[in-house]
């Protein structure tokens, strides 16, 4: 077995993929995808969370959501809107957001290295979570969400997936958050795919982005079904270089202050931050520094450097300087997974989110942090280490429809 193979993708027939691509079945909220899929039949969505074509107050874990998946994915195949490629390929697939791109190669990676953890990971999943894919997958008897992996910087994989971006793409497709996916299935001689096979087999690792849930349940479907070469014991992948893939800040909120009142808040700050007013929002430019918003007014908060553990790659992590000197010492948060008075932001909202959920009074106090760098995570993973709660979050996000990986 092989780090990486090609496989034979199912995908949208020529002239199709507006109508299909959709963003990942966990970013939205059933009610959001059910105003997202209004007049477009064939979205993604209506397999990705089929739930949506149900009434909207059955359990979305019931078992006839599954098989509405299933029935969707069959009818979008029947009616020729998705086809599978009579031949295994490997695809590239790029994407283009706010003047950033990045290119990556569609493939199915090695489950058994996955669980070796040569493909790295730095998340806890959740059980309830993963049973919902494991369903999803043994329903539509294929997997739909790819896995988003970063690869080492390899000039050698890089040049190649530029060279195979050089034609005119297949799909061109932008959606309604601006993002531009492109697809070039072209890599499907022998000789390419063995340079590419072959060099991905020479790395080290690899290391999950985004797609933990996914990753652990095509696991658990590949111990169920038996070892061996079959498809089932590779899980659908899009990989990109660590160096073009982007983290966004993971911010928090805090419902309220602890028993304390602003001037004892700033004052409990004040013995281990160098707090400062600021006439504008704080957008973080270092790890030992946070944004923080109370009541209208933003404060620049500056760790000191000797506070910052630098041979610990968990321990210099923004979220974990904040946790350690200010989320748990001073509003009691210690298990941020449960407690429901701390919430968080994705830094794609922007900082004008935090300034709304404090101004409205659903939060009394804002937390900005510095993003976590791709160096930080791989460090964590190449440690066996798991990253806090939320402490990531990748943008732009791949589209669920693009590529799906059958289970012959």
């Amino acid at each position: 077995m092989t780090l990486i193979r090609p496989f034979r993708a199912l995908r949208p027939a020529p002239g199709r993929a507006a109508e299909v691509l959709a963003p990942p079945y966990d970013v939205l909220s059933s009610a959001e995808a059910r105003e997202r899929v209004a007049g477009k039949p064939w979205s993604f969505l209506h397999v990705s969370k089929p739930e949506i074509d149900l009434a909207s107050d059955l359990d979305p874990y019931d078992p006839a959501v599954y098989a509405r998946a299933a029935q969707n994915l069959d009818r979008m195949v029947d009616e020729g809107v998705l086809v599978r490629d009579a031949r295994p390929r490997y695809y590239v697939y790029r994407l283009t957001w706010h003047g950033h791109r990045q290119t990556g190669l569609a493939a199915i990676a090695s489950v058994a290295d996955y669980v070796t953890n040569r493909i790295r990971r730095h998340e806890f999943t959740t059980p309830a979570k993963e049973d919902d894919r494991v369903r999803q997958i043994e329903a539509i008897n294929a997997q739909t969400g790819p896995v988003m992996i970063a690869y080492p910087a390899t000039p050698e994989i890089d040049a190649r997936l530029a060279d195979a971006a050089k034609g005119d793409p297949e799909v061109d497709v932008t959606g309604d958050d601006g993002v531009r996916h492109q697809l070039w299935p072209m890599i499907d001689d022998d000789a390419t795919i063995a340079a590419l096979t072959d060099a991905f087999d020479a790395l080290p690792a690899l290391y999950i982005a985004d797609g933990h849930h996914r990753s652990a349940a095509a696991a658990r479907v590949a111990a169920a079904r038996g070892g061996g070469d079959s498809e089932h014991n590779y899980f659908l992948a899009v990989l990109f270089p660590d160096h073009e893939m982007t983290i966004l800040a993971y911010n928090r909120v805090i419902a309220d202050l602890n028993g304390r009142s602003q001037e004892e808040l700033l004052a409990a700050l004040g013995e281990r931050f160098a707090v400062e007013k600021s006439s504008k929002p704080v957008e973080p430019a270092s790890p030992n520094v946070f944004g923080m918003y109370l009541a209208g007014q933003w404060y620049r908060l500056t760790l000191p450097a000797e506070r910052v553990p630098a041979d610990d790659p968990i321990g210099r992590l923004p979220i974990t300087l904040l946790t350690r000197n200010a989320i748990e010492p001073l509003f009691a948060i210690t298990d941020p997974r449960t407690d429901k008075r701390i919430d968080f932001v994705g830094g794609g909202r922007g900082l004008g989110e935090l300034e709304k959920r404090v101004d409205s009074g659903e939060a009394a106090v804002a937390f900005a942090l510095y993003p976590t760098q791709m160096a930080d995570l791989m460090a964590v993973a190449d440690a066996g280490g798991i990253m806090p709660p939320k402490s990531t979050w990748f943008e732009p996000k791949l589209a669920d429809g693009m590529v799906s990986h059958v289970l012959d």
